[in-house]
Protein backbone atom coordinates (compact mmCIF):
# COMPACT_ATOMS: atom_id res chain seq x y z
CA UNK A 1 0.00 0.00 0.00
CA UNK A 2 1.25 3.73 -0.79
CA UNK A 3 -0.10 6.03 1.60
CA UNK A 4 -1.21 9.92 -0.68
CA UNK A 5 -1.67 12.95 0.37
CA UNK A 6 -3.72 15.43 -2.04
CA UNK A 7 -4.14 19.14 -2.14
CA UNK A 8 -6.48 20.98 -4.71
CA UNK A 9 -6.96 24.31 -5.02
CA UNK A 10 -9.67 26.08 -7.62
CA UNK A 11 -10.24 29.87 -7.42
CA UNK A 12 -12.51 31.77 -9.49
CA UNK A 13 -11.85 35.46 -9.79
CA UNK A 14 -15.32 37.33 -11.63
CA UNK A 15 -15.60 40.40 -13.55
CA UNK A 16 -18.85 41.42 -11.52
CA UNK A 17 -20.55 40.44 -8.47
CA UNK A 18 -22.15 37.54 -7.62
CA UNK A 19 -24.86 37.78 -6.32
CA UNK A 20 -26.08 33.82 -5.10
CA UNK A 21 -24.90 31.01 -6.39
CA UNK A 22 -25.08 27.09 -5.99
CA UNK A 23 -22.13 24.30 -6.36
CA UNK A 24 -22.07 20.37 -7.26
CA UNK A 25 -18.64 19.58 -6.39
CA UNK A 26 -16.88 16.20 -7.59
CA UNK A 27 -13.41 16.57 -6.24
CA UNK A 28 -13.35 14.41 -3.14
CA UNK A 29 -11.10 11.17 -3.61
CA UNK A 30 -13.55 8.80 -3.92
CA UNK A 31 -13.54 5.04 -1.62
CA UNK A 32 -12.92 2.08 -3.40
CA UNK A 33 -11.53 -1.30 -4.11
CA UNK A 34 -8.57 0.24 -5.42
CA UNK A 35 -7.84 3.20 -2.50
CA UNK A 36 -8.78 3.74 0.83
CA UNK A 37 -9.77 7.44 1.79
CA UNK A 38 -8.78 8.19 5.54
CA UNK A 39 -9.38 11.80 5.65
CA UNK A 40 -11.38 14.62 3.72
CA UNK A 41 -12.15 17.83 4.32
CA UNK A 42 -13.23 20.90 1.70
CA UNK A 43 -12.98 24.44 2.62
CA UNK A 44 -14.90 27.00 0.83
CA UNK A 45 -13.87 30.83 0.77
CA UNK A 46 -16.17 32.72 1.32
CA UNK A 47 -18.01 30.71 3.69
CA UNK A 48 -21.10 29.19 2.66
CA UNK A 49 -24.56 29.35 3.79
CA UNK A 50 -25.08 25.74 3.23
CA UNK A 51 -22.89 22.57 2.72
CA UNK A 52 -23.37 18.97 2.33
CA UNK A 53 -21.98 15.78 1.74
CA UNK A 54 -23.22 12.94 0.15
CA UNK A 55 -23.28 10.32 -3.15
CA UNK A 56 -24.58 10.34 -6.82
CA UNK A 57 -25.71 7.63 -9.07
CA UNK A 58 -22.39 6.09 -9.40
CA UNK A 59 -21.21 5.85 -6.04
CA UNK A 60 -19.43 8.96 -6.09
CA UNK A 61 -18.81 11.26 -3.33
CA UNK A 62 -20.11 15.11 -3.53
CA UNK A 63 -20.53 18.51 -2.15
CA UNK A 64 -23.50 20.69 -2.53
CA UNK A 65 -22.50 24.57 -1.72
CA UNK A 66 -24.75 27.45 -1.33
CA UNK A 67 -23.33 30.81 -1.03
CA UNK A 68 -26.14 33.49 -0.36
CA UNK A 69 -23.61 36.01 0.38
CA UNK A 70 -22.06 38.80 -2.98
CA UNK A 71 -19.16 37.81 -3.51
CA UNK A 72 -16.59 38.60 -6.62
CA UNK A 73 -14.27 36.00 -5.94
CA UNK A 74 -13.99 31.93 -4.52
CA UNK A 75 -11.71 29.74 -3.19
CA UNK A 76 -11.74 26.13 -3.20
CA UNK A 77 -9.05 24.00 -1.53
CA UNK A 78 -9.62 19.69 -1.02
CA UNK A 79 -7.55 18.05 1.17
CA UNK A 80 -7.27 14.54 1.60
CA UNK A 81 -5.27 11.48 2.62
CA UNK A 82 -5.48 8.03 2.19
CA UNK A 83 -3.67 4.75 0.89
CA UNK A 84 -3.45 3.43 -3.12
CA UNK A 85 -4.35 -0.18 -2.57
CA UNK A 86 -2.06 -2.68 -4.74
CA UNK A 87 -3.96 -3.76 -8.36
CA UNK A 88 -3.14 -6.77 -9.98
CA UNK A 89 -2.87 -5.95 -13.27
CA UNK A 90 -3.60 -8.70 -15.85
CA UNK A 91 -1.62 -9.99 -18.89
CA UNK A 92 -3.15 -8.45 -22.07
CA UNK A 93 -3.40 -12.06 -23.68
CA UNK A 94 -5.61 -13.09 -20.62
CA UNK A 95 -8.85 -12.53 -21.12
CA UNK A 96 -11.38 -13.47 -23.48
CA UNK A 97 -12.38 -12.07 -26.92
CA UNK A 98 -13.14 -8.82 -27.30
CA UNK A 99 -16.22 -10.26 -29.39
CA UNK A 100 -17.72 -12.46 -26.09
CA UNK A 101 -17.45 -9.59 -24.12
CA UNK A 102 -19.90 -7.47 -26.79
CA UNK A 103 -22.15 -10.97 -26.79
CA UNK A 104 -22.16 -11.05 -23.03
CA UNK A 105 -23.00 -7.38 -22.86
CA UNK A 106 -25.21 -7.18 -25.15
CA UNK A 107 -27.24 -10.42 -23.60
CA UNK A 108 -27.50 -7.68 -20.24
CA UNK A 109 -26.44 -10.57 -18.02
CA UNK A 110 -27.57 -10.03 -14.40
CA UNK A 111 -25.78 -8.85 -12.42
CA UNK A 112 -22.26 -7.67 -13.59
CA UNK A 113 -22.93 -7.88 -16.80
CA UNK A 114 -25.76 -5.71 -16.15
CA UNK A 115 -24.30 -3.45 -14.25
CA UNK A 116 -21.18 -2.44 -17.51
CA UNK A 117 -23.91 -2.56 -20.02
CA UNK A 118 -24.74 1.03 -18.77
CA UNK A 119 -21.63 2.41 -19.73
CA UNK A 120 -21.95 1.05 -23.23
CA UNK A 121 -24.15 3.13 -24.87
CA UNK A 122 -23.18 6.36 -26.44
CA UNK A 123 -23.09 9.83 -23.91
CA UNK A 124 -23.06 13.60 -24.58
CA UNK A 125 -18.98 13.79 -24.96
CA UNK A 126 -18.80 10.79 -26.58
CA UNK A 127 -21.22 10.07 -28.92
CA UNK A 128 -20.93 7.58 -31.79
CA UNK A 129 -19.15 8.87 -34.92
CA UNK A 130 -18.23 6.57 -37.86
CA UNK A 131 -15.08 8.30 -37.77
CA UNK A 132 -13.91 7.15 -35.00
CA UNK A 133 -14.85 3.41 -35.54
CA UNK A 134 -12.59 3.61 -38.77
CA UNK A 135 -9.65 4.89 -36.42
CA UNK A 136 -10.12 2.04 -34.12
CA UNK A 137 -10.54 -0.52 -36.43
CA UNK A 138 -6.66 -1.76 -36.59
CA UNK A 139 -7.33 -2.17 -32.41
CA UNK A 140 -9.53 -4.71 -32.65
CA UNK A 141 -8.98 -7.54 -35.26
CA UNK A 142 -10.93 -11.22 -34.59
CA UNK A 143 -10.33 -13.05 -31.82
CA UNK A 144 -7.91 -10.74 -30.06
CA UNK A 145 -8.68 -10.31 -25.83
CA UNK A 146 -10.28 -7.59 -25.20
CA UNK A 147 -7.78 -6.24 -22.90
CA UNK A 148 -5.33 -6.37 -25.60
CA UNK A 149 -7.26 -4.39 -28.31
CA UNK A 150 -7.57 -1.71 -25.17
CA UNK A 151 -4.37 -1.29 -24.37
CA UNK A 152 -3.29 -1.20 -28.07
CA UNK A 153 -6.04 1.45 -28.90
CA UNK A 154 -4.55 4.03 -25.87
CA UNK A 155 -1.20 3.41 -27.50
CA UNK A 156 -2.32 4.59 -30.58
CA UNK A 157 -3.99 7.22 -29.20
CA UNK A 158 -0.52 7.86 -26.89
CA UNK A 159 1.74 7.76 -29.91
CA UNK A 160 -0.41 9.54 -32.62
CA UNK A 161 -1.79 12.44 -30.38
CA UNK A 162 0.17 15.23 -29.60
CA UNK A 163 -0.38 16.76 -25.96
CA UNK A 164 -1.23 20.26 -26.57
CA UNK A 165 -3.48 22.10 -23.68
CA UNK A 166 -3.71 25.09 -26.34
CA UNK A 167 -5.30 22.92 -28.96
CA UNK A 168 -9.05 22.06 -27.09
CA UNK A 169 -11.06 22.95 -24.78
CA UNK A 170 -14.26 21.12 -22.34
CA UNK A 171 -16.43 21.71 -25.87
CA UNK A 172 -14.71 20.88 -28.69
CA UNK A 173 -15.98 17.76 -30.38
CA UNK A 174 -14.15 14.41 -30.94
CA UNK A 175 -14.10 14.78 -34.47
CA UNK A 176 -12.15 17.60 -34.29
CA UNK A 177 -9.82 16.08 -31.80
CA UNK A 178 -9.12 13.14 -34.30
CA UNK A 179 -8.68 16.01 -37.01
CA UNK A 180 -6.04 17.71 -35.06
CA UNK A 181 -4.31 14.91 -33.95
CA UNK A 182 -4.28 16.81 -30.35
CA UNK A 183 -5.41 17.48 -26.87
CA UNK A 184 -5.51 16.99 -23.69
CA UNK A 185 -6.01 14.12 -21.27
CA UNK A 186 -10.13 14.66 -21.19
CA UNK A 187 -9.99 14.23 -25.09
CA UNK A 188 -8.04 11.50 -25.10
CA UNK A 189 -10.25 9.55 -22.69
CA UNK A 190 -13.46 10.19 -24.40
CA UNK A 191 -11.81 9.22 -27.51
CA UNK A 192 -11.05 5.45 -26.24
CA UNK A 193 -14.54 5.48 -24.92
CA UNK A 194 -16.13 7.12 -27.75
CA UNK A 195 -14.03 4.04 -30.09
CA UNK A 196 -14.73 1.05 -27.34
CA UNK A 197 -18.45 2.10 -27.23
CA UNK A 198 -18.81 1.90 -30.48
CA UNK A 199 -17.50 -1.32 -30.74
CA UNK A 200 -20.39 -2.74 -28.48
CA UNK A 201 -18.23 -2.53 -25.27
CA UNK A 202 -18.26 -0.69 -22.01
CA UNK A 203 -16.32 1.49 -20.87
CA UNK A 204 -16.18 4.47 -18.02
CA UNK A 205 -14.83 8.11 -17.58
CA UNK A 206 -12.42 8.21 -14.82
CA UNK A 207 -11.45 11.61 -13.40
CA UNK A 208 -8.72 11.89 -10.58
CA UNK A 209 -4.77 12.48 -10.13
CA UNK A 210 -1.48 11.27 -10.65
CA UNK A 211 1.76 12.02 -9.17
CA UNK A 212 3.69 15.20 -9.64
CA UNK A 213 6.91 13.98 -9.18
CA UNK A 214 7.81 10.37 -11.02
CA UNK A 215 9.72 7.52 -9.23
CA UNK A 216 13.24 8.18 -9.72
CA UNK A 217 14.62 7.47 -13.51
CA UNK A 218 11.02 7.82 -14.30
CA UNK A 219 10.08 10.49 -17.15
CA UNK A 220 7.22 12.69 -15.53
CA UNK A 221 3.75 12.04 -16.55
CA UNK A 222 1.45 14.30 -18.73
CA UNK A 223 -1.30 15.92 -16.63
CA UNK A 224 0.03 16.13 -13.32
CA UNK A 225 -0.45 19.47 -11.31
CA UNK A 226 -4.06 19.17 -12.68
CA UNK A 227 -6.98 17.44 -12.58
CA UNK A 228 -6.41 13.90 -14.73
CA UNK A 229 -8.75 11.69 -16.71
CA UNK A 230 -8.42 8.25 -18.06
CA UNK A 231 -10.76 4.94 -18.77
CA UNK A 232 -12.25 2.19 -17.06
CA UNK A 233 -13.04 -0.85 -20.02
CA UNK A 234 -15.22 -3.73 -18.54
CA UNK A 235 -12.80 -7.02 -19.99
CA UNK A 236 -15.63 -9.65 -18.63
CA UNK A 237 -16.54 -11.30 -15.52
CA UNK A 238 -13.29 -12.72 -14.91
CA UNK A 239 -10.91 -9.87 -14.84
CA UNK A 240 -14.06 -6.59 -14.50
CA UNK A 241 -12.75 -3.55 -14.90
CA UNK A 242 -9.33 -2.15 -15.86
CA UNK A 243 -7.87 1.26 -15.57
CA UNK A 244 -6.20 2.40 -18.25
CA UNK A 245 -4.81 5.58 -19.08
CA UNK A 246 -4.26 6.51 -22.48
CA UNK A 247 -2.31 10.09 -21.91
CA UNK A 248 0.63 8.34 -20.70
CA UNK A 249 0.11 4.47 -22.75
CA UNK A 250 -0.16 2.45 -19.14
CA UNK A 251 -2.36 0.50 -17.27
CA UNK A 252 -2.82 2.56 -13.67
CA UNK A 253 -1.20 0.40 -10.85
CA UNK A 254 -0.62 3.14 -8.01
CA UNK A 255 0.27 6.35 -9.30
CA UNK A 256 -2.83 7.34 -9.83
CA UNK A 257 -6.13 8.55 -6.99
CA UNK A 258 -9.65 8.12 -8.17
CA UNK A 259 -11.85 11.10 -7.30
CA UNK A 260 -14.92 9.59 -9.56
CA UNK A 261 -16.38 8.38 -12.76
CA UNK A 262 -19.10 8.58 -14.97
CA UNK A 263 -20.48 8.05 -18.79
CA UNK A 264 -18.14 11.05 -19.39
CA UNK A 265 -16.57 14.45 -17.88
CA UNK A 266 -20.20 16.10 -18.02
CA UNK A 267 -20.99 13.34 -15.18
CA UNK A 268 -17.67 14.14 -13.10
CA UNK A 269 -16.93 17.72 -13.59
CA UNK A 270 -15.12 18.53 -10.98
CA UNK A 271 -16.78 22.05 -10.12
CA UNK A 272 -20.27 22.43 -11.78
CA UNK A 273 -22.38 26.20 -10.56
CA UNK A 274 -25.43 27.95 -11.54
CA UNK A 275 -24.63 31.90 -10.19
CA UNK A 276 -27.07 35.04 -10.34
CA UNK A 277 -24.39 37.50 -11.55
CA UNK A 278 -20.73 37.48 -11.94
CA UNK A 279 -20.08 38.00 -15.80
CA UNK A 280 -17.23 36.76 -16.91
CA UNK A 281 -14.93 34.70 -14.77
CA UNK A 282 -10.81 33.81 -14.35
CA UNK A 283 -10.26 30.33 -13.21
CA UNK A 284 -6.95 29.20 -11.67
CA UNK A 285 -6.37 25.10 -10.51
CA UNK A 286 -3.65 23.97 -8.79
CA UNK A 287 -3.53 20.06 -7.66
CA UNK A 288 -0.37 18.64 -5.38
CA UNK A 289 -0.20 14.67 -5.36
CA UNK A 290 2.21 13.25 -3.06
CA UNK A 291 2.87 9.70 -2.64
CA UNK A 292 4.79 7.45 -0.14
CA UNK A 293 8.43 8.71 1.12
CA UNK A 294 7.07 12.18 0.53
CA UNK A 295 3.86 11.82 2.95
CA UNK A 296 5.82 11.08 5.29
CA UNK A 297 8.32 13.95 4.64
CA UNK A 298 5.19 16.48 4.88
CA UNK A 299 3.83 15.22 7.99
CA UNK A 300 7.42 15.28 9.68
CA UNK A 301 7.42 18.89 9.01
CA UNK A 302 4.32 19.86 10.04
Amino acid sequence: MIRFRLVHRTRYVYSARVDFAQHLLHLDARPDAGQRVDRTEIFCDPAPARHAAGSDHFGNRIAHLVLAAPHDRLELTLRAEGEVLPRVVPSPESGPPWETVVAQLAANGFPTEWAASEFVHESPLATHDPQIQNFAGPSFPPGRPVLACARDLAGRIHRGFRYDPAATDVSTPLGRVLAMRAGVCQDFAHLAIAALRGTGLAARYVSGYIATRPASGASRLRGADASHAWISVWCGADLGWVEIDPTNDCVVRDEHVVAAWGRDYSDVSPVRGVLVGGGAHRVEVAVDLELGAAVAKMRGDG
